[in-house]
This record gives C-alpha cells, sequence and structure tokens, in this order.
C-alpha cells in the first residue's frame, strides 16, 4: 500500500497545482493556448515530478521513466484543447489519465517482455515473502506491490492486470476512478482486479 508520504503526495499533485503566489493551472493552460511556451514549462515544472512517479511504478530504467514523461507532455501539449473543455478537472488529474495511458501503451508495445525474470528475486526477497505468509496471508499481494520487488512479480502479468493493481493498491485509486480514466466499465475493472490478484496469488505461492 501507499506509505502516508506517497498519498498526500498523489492526491496533492492531483488537485489545482498552483503555487501560492502564481497563477493556477487552468489559467497557465490558458497562456499556452494564447501561445506563452513559458506557461508549458512552468506547467512541466509542476507536474514532472507527479508522472514520472506513475511511470516508476511501471518501469525500473530511468530510460523507459524519462521516456513516458516525455511523451506524456508531448500529448497533452497538443491535447490541451481538450482539457479546456474539461475545467470540472483539474490538471494534475488529467495529466496523470494521460500519463497511465502512455504506461499502458509502453506495456502493450513490449508484448509481455518481462523486464526481469522471477528467476532474478534475490534471497532475501524471497525469505521476506515467506515470513509475510507465515504471519498473515491476507493481502499479502497488496503488500508486495508497494516494495522493491514489485517490478518482478508485476512484469509476470499481462499489461491490463499490471495497470489495474498499480491503480488500485498503489495509487489507492477507485475502481470508478479507474473505469473513468481507463474508459473500461466499472464491472470490466473489478473483474480485472479479481483475475489480476489470482494470478498474482499464484505466482506469489512459488515462493511461500
Amino acid at each position: 500500500m501507499k506509505t502516508p508520504t506517497e498519498s498526500t503526495e498523489t492526491r496533492a499533485d492531483a488537485r489545482d497545482g498552483s503555487d501560492a503566489a502564481g497563477p493556477s493551472d487552468a489559467e497557465l493552460v490558458s497562456e499556452v493556448r494564447a501561445g506563452d511556451e513559458a506557461a508549458f514549462e512552468e506547467l512541466f515544472r509542476r507536474h514532472r515530478r507527479r508522472v514520472a512517479l506513475i511511470a516508476s511504478r511501471f518501469f525500473r530504467h530511468r530510460e523507459q521513466t524519462e521516456e513516458v514523461v516525455q511523451e506524456s507532455f508531448a500529448k497533452a501539449f497538443f491535447a490541451l484543447g481538450e482539457f479546456s473543455n474539461r475545467q470540472a478537472e483539474s490538471f494534475g488529474a488529467w495529466l496523470s489519465r494521460i500519463a497511465f495511458n502512455v504506461c499502458y501503451d509502453e506495456l502493450r508495445r513490449l508484448k509481455r517482455r518481462p523486464e526481469s525474470s522471477l528467476s532474478e528475486l534475490d534471497e532475501d526477497e524471497a525469505a521476506w515473502l515467506r515470513a509475510r505468509s507465515a504471519r498473515d496471508s491476507r493481502g499479502v499481494e497488496s503488500e508486495a506491490v508497494s516494495r522493491e520487488l514489485a517490478a518482478k512479480l508485476l512484469a509476470r502479468l499481462s499489461p491490463e492486470d499490471r495497470l489495474v493493481l498499480v491503480m488500485l493498491d498503489v495509487e489507492g485509486l477507485s475502481t470508478a476512478e479507474i473505469a473513468e480514466m481507463t474508459g473500461w466499465s466499472v464491472s470490466k475493472v473489478k473483474v480485472r482486479a479479481h483475475r489480476a490478484r489470482a494470478h498474482l496469488r499464484r505466482v506469489l505461492k512459488r515462493f511461500v
């Protein structure tokens, strides 16, 4: 699960994002659309960390994370007209949805080629899983998602399964929020989450 710091950071970045003495994100968007490139640089400065954090949930290498950041902001720049018609949504939340979709597209492009294999799970990680299971088997798959070994375990899942588990267990989004961000139905999100958890439990049983 998220640490308190991560939770606060995630929700804070999803809000308006305006600096105390500066323009709001919505005002900056209007300035960008009027041709002010510096305004977009300010949006990039405010939200880059949030997009990089999302990317790091799926990709372990700095180069991949940076590619997601650049692609996400590029897509956002060319879609600012769409945001201007969705003023009920914060720019941070809108940009986060773009970032998740960029990650999903990249996962599908890789065609499930794992970034690392389970054979790379070191003994300390395997021992932690065994000890955690011995204490309390409930929620072991959720806690595993929050640790360093998550990338190795999640790499064994399909892009759809990885996406929904990260959104649910790491980002703490509701099924309704995930449905809105992905374009899936709420029922599909629930079914996908159930299947993803079942798959991850099967993977974990190899070590516990």
